[in-house]
């Protein structure tokens, strides 16, 4: 585990508790400039609350407040059992026909899978429907945690044909769904798509390090190959903190 990166008393040397300026804005003030100046770099602890209230004389709330804030804009996480860790802000999807893999690794990030199901079993009535198959054919289903920077961000739930069952679990580890299939000579040219929101499930809430009763934006997707056959049928979760989707409106 990485150790807490505590700044040094100098760089806190501007709080002035005589100002009319809250105390709790001027520290997250201070915080957020080490964040962009990397002078707290990505994936670095930040020294605890306690400590750091202690350290600077202020109060465990002030600090709290502070923290918050940095939580809030996307600078800074909380992380069951890691600490209060620095981020490269959310990520900011723009609603098109890509993989989450592609567009972290276009954005400078990171992008790392952890599989935690993977298996051939009967279709669902609803992925039969999605699918367009035959209800329990044979369909590879595969769940996987999407980590940015070593930060869970997404748990991607995919239904295909059996035909794409000879993508094993190492292959999803390594590389991005989309062009695992590209590979196998299908593009990915039309999807159907629907955005929501609801509350995280315990499970959910557990793989991406959410508190609980926290919300997860939702994505389900069904895509389509150039010869309109249904070859993937997704259903994702995100969090809402470190992950938003963009869209541009146009007047007809």
């Amino acid at each position: 585990m990485q150790t807490e990166h505590p700044l040094p008393r100098e760089f806190f040397t501007d709080l002035d508790k005589t100002s009319p300026v809250p105390l709790y804005h001027q520290l997250s003030v201070l915080l957020e400039r080490a964040i962009q100046d990397e002078v707290l770099p990505a994936g670095a602890r930040l020294e605890n609350e306690i400590a750091l209230a202690q350290r600077l004389s202020l109060s465990r709330p002030t600090v709290r407040r502070a923290i918050q804030g940095l939580v809030d804009k996307g600078l800074l996480i909380r992380r069951r059992g890691v600490g209060t860790q620095v981020v490269r802000g959310p990520v900011t999807r723009n609603v098109e026909l890509t993989s989450l893999y592609q567009d972290l690794s276009e954005s400078g990030r990171t992008p790392s899978t952890s599989v935690i199901r993977h298996e051939v079993r009967p279709a669902s009535a609803e992925e039969a429907e999605q699918l367009n198959i035959e209800a329990e054919s044979a369909v590879l289903h595969v769940v996987r945690v999407r980590f940015a920077d070593g930060v869970p961000l997404a748990i991607l739930d995919n239904t295909l044909p059996t035909e794409f069952s000879t993508i094993s679990a190492d292959d999803l580890e390594a590389r991005g769904l989309y062009e695992l299939l590209r590979d196998r000579g299908v593009n990915v040219r039309i999807a159907h798509q629907r955005i929501g929101a609801r509350e995280a499930t315990a499970r959910e809430g557990e793989l991406l390090e959410l508190a609980k009763s926290a919300a997860v934006l939702t994505m389900t997707r069904t895509a389509f190959d150039t010869s309109g056959r249904a070859v993937e049928y997704g259903q994702h979760c995100y969090r809402p903190d470190l992950y938003s989707f963009e869209i541009t409106l146009v007047d007809r």
